[in-house]
């Protein structure tokens, strides 16, 4: 474990300055929402809001925002569009599903695609901070040049406050808060600091008279209720929100307090081995010098007895017996010099530790593996807590269909999906059965030149080739220098081994290009 803790630590050390916190990720999933009636082909209305992807081609906004197209959504005269947050251009959307009565409204789009928001479905507490992101219409009013520029795709707005408390509003459950928020955020996500969405931003109370500005979002109650009305699914974690630096500091700390316990119990288990070793051979030295001095006492008689046989003149009985009061006297010297002695006790608790080693490892995670998440080491913001079967073979060969790269103890792999704008770097010990999972949700910039490198990878399936394995380490270490200071998500996963590996491939985790 430790050294997998390093080999984060190598990544985090060479990674990029720039930093992806959580409410950067979830804004490249917030969109500006633009409505535009026309009229005899000349536009008489334009209105436009935020709104925010439960699905690569679904968002979610308020139904007041598309009230005209809601009306009457196969009406020609009115355009609803969606402008991401990156990218090059908007696309055009319609309305699926609307429910004025909680002033919420789902839009779905045909072309393009983007990152969808998890949903924070746990409990809040009073005084927690929160962030909205969206698109007000004061900030535009200040920089846009044109009309054309509301087509133009920007990064959202970020504000930042406190939750307050639940206030129902018409008996919809909203929450109410303190981050500033103006018209054209309306539809926008209200986010926990993890970058989950705790509610649609969709009101503002009325500043009079110097009175604070306070803000309305429709809690995540509603919103779930209504997408499961409109049949649509989404993601949702109730895990708490946790600091991810804060996370690493406590996993480090407890890896360094495994590693010392670890330490002490195999200095103990040397102590021990030593011990019964110096044991056996002090009780090995006192057999053979029982042994010895037996012999010894045997030969002496022996030879007694031949001088006896001498004087009475007995030669040959005599001869024999001295004879073999000799042999007894030569195979006493030969144990009193053969016995044990204190190298060969060092020699015996080497290699009493060398078989307690060789022990553990053959009780190793070859074969299949069902890993169970360990939700007090692990930050989980959008991703399941299911448990994740993993088939290990010796040589970095995961479900039969991914290679990993050695790293020490650790085999890793990173992997770069196709169609979704994160980067998963996989790590395994088959030493200890650790299997961690750490995610980066990046930028289509930045997701463009990982990417890149990552088409230069040749190694696309197992091989026991050493040597690829090599240059794959190179070209994952290649990849890890681009991802952000710190991942948004690590998944740590605690594996038991179930057996032999499986001969038919299964949906397996831990696998893709």
């Amino acid at each position: 474990m430790a050294r997998l803790l390093a080999f984060l630590a190598a990544l985090l050390v060479l990674a990029s300055p720039a930093r992806a916190d959580d409410i950067s990720a979830a804004g490249r999933g917030v969109v500006r929402v633009v409505v535009m009636a026309f009229e005899d082909g000349e536009p008489v209305d334009f209105g436009h809001g935020s709104g925010f992807a439960v699905a690569a081609n679904r968002v979610v906004t308020n139904a007041h925002v598309v009230a005209l197209a809601a009306q009457d959504p196969k009406a020609l005269s009115v355009v609803v569009g969606v402008v991401p947050s990156e990218g090059a251009q908007a696309y055009r959307a319609r309305v699926v599903a609307a429910d004025p009565a909680r002033d919420l409204a789902l839009l779905e789009f045909e072309q393009g695609s983007l990152p969808p928001l998890a949903l924070y479905t746990g409990p809040l507490d009073d005084g927690s901070g929160v962030a909205a992101l969206g698109y007000p219409g004061n900030v535009d009013l200040a920089t846009a040049q044109s009309a054309g520029d509301y087509i133009v795709p920007l990064p959202p707005t970020r504000s930042a406050g406190i939750f307050s408390n639940v206030r129902p509003i018409n008996g919809i459950t909203t929450l109410l808060h303190t981050a500033n928020i103006a018209r054209g955020h309306s539809g926008g996500p209200l986010l926990d600091p993890c970058g989950r969405v705790i509610g649609v931003n969709t009101l503002i109370t009325r500043n009079q008279e110097g009175d604070s500005p306070f803000a309305f979002a429709v809690a995540n109650r509603e919103l779930t209720a209504f997408l499961r009305q409109a049949g649509q699914a989404f993601q949702a974690t109730a895990a708490p929100c946790v600091s991810m630096s804060e996370r690493l500091r406590e996993d480090e700390a407890r890896a360094e307090a495994e590693a010392r316990a670890q330490r002490e119990a195999r200095a103990t288990r040397e102590r021990q081995a030593r011990e019964l070793a110096l044991a056996r051979v002090e009780e090995s030295r006192e057999t053979r010098l029982g042994i010895s001095a037996l012999l010894l006492v045997l030969s002496l008689l022996a030879f007694g007895g031949a001088g006896i046989l001498i004087i009475k003149n007995r030669q040959r009985p005599a001869i024999f017996l001295g004879a073999g009061g000799g042999l007894l006297l030569i195979a006493a010297i030969i144990v009193f010099f053969t016995r044990p002695s204190l190298e060969d006790a060092t020699a015996a608790q080497a290699a009493a530790v060398d078989a307690d080693a060789a022990s553990a490892s053959a009780t190793g995670f070859v074969g299949r593996n069902l890993c169970e998440l360990v939700p007090e080491r692990s930050r989980v913001t959008a991703s399941s807590s299911d448990p994740v079967p993993l088939e290990w073979s010796e040589g970095g060969c995961v479900n039969q269909r991914t290679q990993y790269a050695r790293n020490g103890d650790v085999w890793t792999r990173v992997l770069v999906p196709a169609s979704e704008q994160a980067v998963s770097v996989l790590q395994f010990s088959p030493s200890s059965g650790e299997y961690v999972v750490t995610r980066y949700q990046l930028g289509a910039q930045r997701m463009a030149r990982v990417r890149e490198l990552r088409r230069g990878v040749d190694v696309k399936s197992c091989t026991a080739n050493a040597e690829a394995r090599t240059v794959l380490a190179d070209q994952l270490r290649e990849i890890g220098e681009l991802l952000p200071e710190l991942p948004n998500e690590r998944l740590v996963y605690r594996c038991r081994n179930q057996g032999a590996a499986s001969a038919e491939g299964a949906p397996k985790a831990g696998t893709g290009s």
